[in-house]
């Protein structure tokens, strides 16, 4: 075998890896955002909706090296129906990873798990949904044509299903509002995706033009306490000085303190970090938009909550159990929490960015 041909074998176990990585990904946030839906499980759907920037990550290096892979071996017949495949499945990966992300939203916003008639049809149809899931990453990985194909099948059967559950639900005593919740639903779906959709068109036309490439995404992230006056300060400190590229960061309480801890601006000072302008704010302070701007609020005290009982649709949450902020200088207290809060957020923004955030 010639050196062309080795690196060619190479290249294309690579891809078959690593888009059997991203399929393992996606089933994994699918099955975890029916379960959250299905249990009232919160911080699961929020874990699921971050986990998502990992596929994100995935889909982005299996786009560059199919672009590389043209580059490199100008592939033709069953190699570029190959690559060809991959490109689109790529694309399919990626956009269930996000569907998965909207469950988990949805079954955050929920008071409750859903229940009785409602709650058996959603668990045959996922359970259904799931297999095919399954069986079709299966199915492309192995390059099994009959197995795709007797997968296939099993869409018809999903879709009397799902039609099945809308005649029941549009039949209950409250169908107009049903209707109108789910017409307004889809309209401001298919809204959302055409705005998507349309940015994406302007971001290639700069590619065309100036070869510049997408920026990485910057997060909005505040740390909530309950006065914000110590653990919230401090965390706000610690990413803005390790982390000044990745996040926008900002602190608040329930309520504000007339000051920072006195204890906690000594220790900051020693570290070296400049806190003149951290300010003192409360939750009452911010207007709905700044809140909803977010896209993770951690709490470093208490329940979420406790701090804002419904939270914006497209805002993840966290909840750090910290120990209490020393009540004296000693310096080996203060930099235990330091430290502790530092792999917390360190770890946060590999998840967000990725390795090296």
């Amino acid at each position: 075998m010639s050196h062309l041909e080795e690196r060619l074998e190479r290249d294309l176990k690579d891809l078959h890896d690593r888009v059997a990585k991203m399929g393992a990904q996606v089933q994994e946030a699918v099955k975890n955002s029916v379960y959250a839906l299905q249990t009232g499980n919160r911080k699961l759907a929020f874990t699921t909706v971050l986990n998502d920037n990992p596929i994100n990550r995935c889909m982005r290096e299996i786009d560059r090296i199919c672009h590389r892979f043209f580059a490199i071996h100008i592939p033709s017949g069953g190699h570029l129906r190959l690559l060809s495949s991959v490109i689109r499945a790529n694309i399919e990966l990626e956009r269930i990873g996000d569907y998965a992300v909207t469950i988990a939203r949805e079954s955050a916003q929920l008071s409750e798990p859903p229940s009785g008639n409602l709650s058996r049809e959603l668990d045959r149809v996922a359970g259904e949904t799931m297999l095919m899931l399954k069986q079709s990453i299966k199915a492309f990985t192995e390059l099994n044509a009959e197995l795709a194909k007797s997968t296939m099948v099993m869409a018809d059967q999903l879709e009397h299903n799902l039609d099945v559950v809308y005649t029941e639900m549009m039949a209950n005593d409250d169908r107009q509002r049903v209707a109108e919740v789910l017409a307004i639903f889809v309209v401001f779906t298919q809204l959302k995706r055409i705005a998507d959709q349309s940015k994406n068109l302007c971001e290639d036309t700069i590619f065309a033009v100036t070869g510049e490439q997408k920026k990485p995404k910057i997060f909005n992230i505040l740390f909530v306490d309950e006065d914000n006056s110590s653990h919230s300060q401090l965390a706000e400190a610690i990413a803005r000085r390790n982390h000044p590229d990745v996040g926008r960061y900002s602190s608040a309480g329930s309520v504000a303190a007339a000051e920072i801890n006195s204890n906690l601006a000594t220790f900051l000072q020693s570290k070296g970090i400049d806190y003149s302008q951290a300010g003192i704010n409360s939750l009452e302070q911010m207007t709905e938009k700044e809140i909803s701007d977010q896209h993770v609020i951690i709490s470093l005290q208490g329940n979420i909550e406790s701090y804002l009982p419904k939270l914006p649709f497209h805002t993840s949450a966290l909840e750090w159990e910290l120990g209490e902020i020393p009540h004296d200088e000693d310096s080996h207290d203060f930099d235990h929490l330091y430290h502790q809060l530092a792999v917390l957020i360190k770890d946060l923004m590999e998840l967000l960015r990725g390795e090296g955030a």
